[in-house]
């Protein structure tokens, strides 16, 4: 695609775009921190009764990477918001040290790809359930077999059930709250100067 083609699909971000998807990503950055916390929580009793349980815990952490898409729905949404997220969240202090930027970009990348199948023009709630999911097998693709992942000792069997239960998780979580999400904003009027501001009355499923 050329420059003047690039532009004319209105796909060049603005300077409102950049705000909203660093405020995004800020957000997000809380979140992740918050959510971690609440990781810390739950781990013990998961643990004392299936370890790849954890998986349906971590939709939150992908949040930022299919809400800013389906705000800004522009190239590179996804992959930005997870991405300056995590930066947010290693700020703050995580518990995951930098491996946590790592996972947000695959994360974040894992959404991207999705939207990208569809040419950045879908953005129901289809696409927002698989931007989640994709998302989310990412995450758990991480977790499962990079070298600092930190389920790399599971057995096969436990690993796959791992990464189901995370892509469903980040699919409920992240995909389907996040749509219910943008269409709320865009009830709001708030959105009114992105593409998403019709997001309110848009088809549900095509």
């Amino acid at each position: 695609m050329t420059t003047a083609a690039f532009k004319k699909t209105g796909y060049n971000w603005r300077v409102a775009d950049i705000v909203v998807a660093a405020l995004i990503a800020v957000a997000g950055g809380v979140i992740f921190w918050a959510w971690s916390q609440g990781a810390n929580l739950i781990s013990a009793p998961v643990n004392a009764v299936y370890p790849p349980l954890s998986g349906l815990y971590a939709g939150g952490w992908m949040i930022p990477a299919v809400l800013g898409m389906l705000i800004i729905r522009k190239p590179g949404a996804a992959l930005f918001c997870e991405t300056v997220a995590a930066t947010g969240e290693l700020i703050m202090g995580s518990q995951y040290g930098t491996t946590v930027l790592i996972s947000g970009v695959l994360q974040g990348l894992g959404a991207e790809l999705v939207f990208a199948a569809f040419m950045y023009k879908k953005f129901n709630l289809p696409a927002s359930l698989l931007a989640g999911a994709g998302a989310g097998l990412f995450g758990a693709l991480n977790d499962s077999f990079a070298p600092w992942g930190w389920n790399i000792a599971y057995e096969a069997v436990d690993k796959l059930a791992y990464i189901i239960f995370m892509s469903v998780s980040a699919a409920i979580i992240a995909g389907a709250l996040s749509w219910i999400a943008t269409r709320g904003l865009a009830k709001t009027g708030v959105l009114s100067s992105f593409a998403s501001r019709k997001a309110a009355t848009e088809p549900v499923f095509s």
